[in-house]
């Protein structure tokens, strides 16, 4: 599945939970029922993925987790806010940096209308 692919059906199950659930919750239910609906979907999801950071051939533990990601290519952070802080895109873009991937989804599931909370964040080009 390309990365294009993995996106689209990852933007398709957040409005699907986003529908079903509406805005507003904490962002632990969104992201324990997005992983579900992913998978029923038949897409590989990690939660809590740890995030390294790698410098000089050291190994820094410094607790970055990535809420999911998905299919080892996407990773997805979840919030449920108001509104986005500046903060939160340079978050993704450290998650894609540390562990080398290119692509991530920025989803707040507190917006009213879900297609309003997503950002695309991309680290590099990408295989379409």
């Amino acid at each position: 599945m390309r990365t294009n692919e993995i996106t689209q059906a990852i933007l398709a199950a957040a409005f699907h939970v986003h529908s079903s659930l509406g805005p507003g919750l904490l962002e632990s239910v969104y992201e324990a029922v997005l992983a579900y609906e992913l998978r029923k979907r038949g897409l590989r999801v990690e939660r809590q993925k740890a995030i390294q950071i790698r410098y000089d051939d050291l190994d820094f533990d410094e607790g970055f987790r990535a809420d999911l990601v998905v299919e080892d290519t996407v990773i997805v952070e979840l919030k449920s806010l108001e509104k986005l802080a500046a903060v939160h895109p340079k978050q993704l873009l450290t998650y894609l940096r540390l562990s080398g991937k290119r692509v991530g989804l920025l989803l707040n599931f507190g917006e009213t209308s879900l297609k309003h909370g997503i950002e695309r964040i991309i680290n590099g080009n990408i295989d379409g």
